[in-house]
């Protein structure tokens, strides 16, 4: 697929990231990319429209040079464990959210964004202040905000299972532990019987 196509028709559930630089993006064990973009192309357009004519005089030179390095070293990561952000043109700025961490989802587009096809997917987490990680004029955003939502309802669904799987190990463990408390009482109780018959037999033979 081409950066276009990634960016044009993006594909939440395509992991197809060929034509993207993620040197910078270290995956753990069994961390799968879900969808990953830069922002979309058309998001650079109100930029050229002010630079192009400011060009005359260059003075616009430096912000449709900004705005396409800005573009070009800009990335966005979905995983099936979290969320990734990369920008930064001389240096790197790298924010990764877990889907654990995660409390709110939402996505925004303005007139032009609605337009074109592209809009910001915010991200609040629990316990912070707002907004912890933004996803900037990404193509699609009500796609890549569903699958985001769908990845953390899959992880919380995840761990309600390993909990109650978790319980129902603890209740297994419960009843092996009062099986083996009753074997224990029932043992106690033949020894305390066997030692009373003893006695009498021996108060027996004292008599005669």
């Amino acid at each position: 697929m081409s950066d276009a196509a990634l960016q044009d028709t993006p594909k939440p559930d395509s992991a197809d990231t060929g034509d993207l630089d993620l040197d910078w993006l270290t995956l753990e064990d069994g961390e799968s990319i879900q969808w990953a973009s830069t922002p979309h192309k058309y998001s650079i357009v109100p930029a050229f429209i002010i630079g192009i004519p400011l060009s005359l005089v260059l003075v616009g030179i430096p912000i449709l040079v900004g705005s396409y390095l800005q573009y070009t070293n800009t990335n966005y990561v979905v995983t099936n464990r979290g969320l990734y952000s990369k920008r930064g043109i001389l240096s790197r700025d790298v924010q990764q959210i877990g889907f654990d961490k995660v409390q709110n989802i939402s996505y925004s587009q303005s007139a032009l964004g609605s337009s074109f096809g592209y809009g910001s997917v915010d991200v609040s987490t629990a316990g912070g202040s707002g907004v912890e990680l933004k996803f900037r004029s990404i193509p699609d955003p009500a796609s890549v905000q569903e699958l985001i939502a769908r990845e953390v309802d899959d992880r919380e669904q995840g761990d309600t299972d390993a909990g109650a799987h978790a319980d129902d190990v603890l209740d297994e463990i419960l009843h092996e532990l009062r099986a083996i408390r009753r074997e224990l009482s029932d043992d106690e109780g033949d020894t305390s019987v066997a030692g009373v018959q003893n006695s009498g037999d021996g108060s027996a033979t004292e008599e005669r």
